[in-house]
């Protein structure tokens, strides 16, 4: 099994609003197999609690902007692992600290990453 077009769509959605916030080691894993309740996770970090939740914020609105409502949302109160529930897509935004202890990446090395498709940010002057 593979990850819907509609979660790859809103993939790309949520990874542009996490890089608009200054979002690190943005990773794309494709669940769909071990998982059937959704199809894809994001894996974002941010430096300080502060950048957590901004990012977070960031890609909640911009999906609901896009019509794609929230189901679930844990984690806003501490700021170290905001976890964003979309359906297809769940968004995970690490303190980069939880984000090493927990390793996702390593509990999930078995699934497909996807490619991620960023907006180019022009060089400062």
């Amino acid at each position: 099994m593979t990850a819907s077009q509609h979660a790859r769509d809103i993939l790309q959605v949520a990874a542009a609003a996490a890089d608009s916030k200054g979002a690190q080691d943005l990773v794309a894993l494709d669940v769909s197999g071990p998982l059937p309740l959704t199809d894809v996770f994001l894996l974002a970090s941010g430096r300080v609690e502060r950048n957590v939740l901004a990012i977070a914020s960031e890609v909640e609105d911009k999906l609901n902007e896009a019509g794609i409502k929230t189901l679930r949302r844990e984690g806003k109160a501490e700021g170290r692992w905001v976890l964003l529930d979309f359906g297809d897509l769940v968004v995970h935004v690490f303190h980069e600290e939880d984000r090493m202890y927990y390793a996702l990446e390593r509990l999930w090395k078995d699934c497909p990453v996807l490619p991620i498709e960023l907006p180019v940010h022009e060089a400062a002057e």
